[in-house]
């Protein structure tokens, strides 16, 4: 809840102040919040740029305190930065890092520095604008901007009423250098005179280069220097960008993807035109060198590698499983290392599955969806062949090829509300990954009958019913239960590769499934080119002799499908956000 009352906050277990930022006024305001509530009590501040060190120093019980920044709109927006202080507890970073993390939020762990973070890009991403205007008009920046951006600069301040904010913030970094001086037309304007979001508009090569060099040239300087300074890791700088200023990519991304040359050009002209702010101190190649999309712990022996994309339901791409592979042979021949843990990140998603965008450069190619599916699985054959257990811990629900990953892993452990869906066939293809072949394998016939209603339908199954035909061997209470399970149950099989659920590579015997005239997920339509492909393809699979030759007849069944004008349809319909007609599928 939310109060103006200190009378109202005597029982909270944790207050979070959000006044103005006016640093007098927030120590006045915690110098009556420690009088109110117990010793015990948790107190932070949501500041978006005054150091903890300032705020909190004076109070009785520092250790209690942090900052937990979050970002507009808070109540939506995921990221929350906790700032890590010498006065502080490391309990109380913990806890809140954990607290945030079971309420679906974002916690990002910063020094305690003038702006912490991420508005040391933002801000400084947004005064550069404001020196560019000499040159180029709002509505040009911005147009611009939004090749990085899903919004322009100045669009952003219109909506958060930003101007007095950056002033502020820009102010308290001239402290290190005043080439951070904001630029004095924050005080001139109300509102910007810009461009809609989205709304296409002409700008003059001469001058979307002077501004793309120079917001180039800002978000490098800044991005290196955080993590040159050690203020954050560029993981945490690469993901908060995305999710909480609404890059497209994250700034170590955009420097990968354009490639070191541009980069360097831009910032030579960039450092050259703004002379003070800081250049990188390593080569750019130097700051690429992290997981963009998992964190790996250890305990007890056992690595556990969590999936974090949160911001696209933890979706897997090829980096992704990339990364997860990289993960694991790093750890091969590490006799300490007893096996693996794959989970997911936040409270209610194992993973959403695998990115649709890809599919579109693979409709009508079968060869190339062939080797799309096979590329994709290198990770899903490691775990095949892996002499060290590796369990999925399901935080929540699996879908498509995060279905497809837990099922390659030798236990599954979840917690007690997930659910499982192959939901492939709404979008006029088959899954490709090993889901028309390994549930089949490994529970065999009695369970098929369960498969073939996912694949062909796409059927929730619940967790209950995922425990009754043995897919799901135990349930978590919580999610450190979950964790804490899936550790022990490593430990459990270690060294017992008699013990690990192998898939088999025998024949199995399945309930056949047979194509149906009006094929249906729910209420929706499908398609019966797609059902009968799939019908065709689960049995033959089923009597492959085996199991590599079981998988190649997966990888090209998805690949027929994809070579269908209900694919077509179906990924077209879904990157529009449509609802398809797989009945009546696109044709041209």
């Amino acid at each position: 809840t939310y109060t103006q009352s200190y009378s109202e906050i005597e029982n909270a277990d944790l207050v979070i102040e959000a006044a103005t930022e006016d640093l007098e006024i927030k120590k006045g305001i915690f110098n009556q919040v420690e009088e109110t509530v117990g010793k015990n009590v948790m107190i932070t501040s949501n500041t978006s740029s005054i150091p903890a060190k300032r705020i909190f120093s004076d109070l009785e019980n520092p250790e209690r305190t942090s900052i937990t920044h979050f970002f507009a709109p808070a109540w939506r927006n995921p990221a929350v930065e906790i700032i890590k202080w010498d006065g502080s507890s490391r309990e109380t970073v913990e806890y809140l890092y954990w607290m945030f993390c079971l309420l679906g939020k974002l916690p990002l762990i910063v020094e305690d520095e003038i702006a912490f973070m991420l508005d040391r890009v933002f801000d400084n991403w947004c005064n550069e604008s404001a020196h560019l205007l000499d040159e180029a008009t709002a509505s040009q920046i911005d147009g611009v901007a939004e090749e990085f951006s899903r919004t322009g600069p100045f669009y952003t301040l219109n909506l958060a009423d930003g101007n007095k904010i950056i002033v502020k913030s820009n102010n308290l970094k001239m402290e290190e250098n005043e080439v951070y001086e904001p630029n004095n037309i924050f005080h001139s304007v109300a509102e910007w005179d810009t461009k809609e979001m989205g709304e296409d508009i002409d700008v003059p090569e001469k001058i979307s280069e002077k501004v793309r060099n120079r917001l180039l040239g800002i978000v490098t300087s800044q991005s290196c220097n955080i993590v040159d300074r050690e203020i954050g890791t560029p993981a945490d700088l690469n993901l908060g960008c995305q999710v909480a200023l609404g890059f497209r990519k994250g700034p170590f991304d955009i420097i990968k993807s354009l490639g070191k040359s541009r980069i360097n050009e831009a910032l030579d002209v960039f450092l050259e035109e703004r002379k003070g702010m800081p250049a990188p101190q390593h080569d750019l190649p130097y700051y690429q060198d992290f997981y963009r999309h998992i964190i790996t712990d250890q305990i007890n022996g056992v690595k556990i590698i969590t999936i974090r994309r949160p911001h696209v339901r933890n979706i897997l791409n090829d980096e992704l499983t990339d990364e997860i592979l990289e993960a694991m042979k790093e750890e091969e021949n590490n006799p300490d290392l007893k096996g693996f843990v794959i989970t997911g990140y936040g409270p209610d998603v194992f993973s959403g599955g695998a990115e649709i965008d890809k599919f579109s450069d693979l409709l009508g190619k079968f060869d190339d969806a062939v080797k799309y599916a096979k590329d994709f699985s290198e990770l899903f054959r490691y775990i095949d062949r892996s002499e060290k257990p590796i369990i999925a811990a399901l935080n929540g629900y699996a879908l498509g090829g995060g279905l497809e990953l837990a099922l390659r892993c030798h236990r599954i452990i979840a917690s007690e509300d997930v659910w499982l869906q192959f939901p492939e066939v709404t979008l006029g293809i088959v899954p490709g990954v090993g889901g028309m072949v390994v549930p089949y394998r490994r529970w065999g016939k009695e369970a098929s009958s369960t498969f073939n209603d996912m694949i062909r339908f796409s059927k929730k199954l619940k967790a209950d019913e995922a425990t009754d035909i043995g897919l799901i061997s135990e349930f978590a209470e919580s999610y450190r239960d979950l964790i804490d399970k899936a550790v022990t149950k490593v430990n459990e099989l270690a060294g017992k590769e008699e013990k690990l659920d192998v898939i088999s590579d025998e024949p199995v015997e399945i309930e056949v499934p047979q194509p149906v005239e009006d094929p249906r997920a729910k209420d929706q339509p499908l398609s019966k080119e797609v059902d009968k492909i799939a019908c065709e393809t689960i049995e033959k699979a089923a009597k492959a002799e085996s199991f590599e030759e079981a998988l190649q007849v997966g990888y090209e069944g998805f690949a027929k499908t994809a070579c269908t004008d209900a694919a077509k349809e179906g990924v077209t319909a879904f990157q529009k956000g449509e609802t398809p007609d797989l009945r009546n599928p696109l044709s041209d």
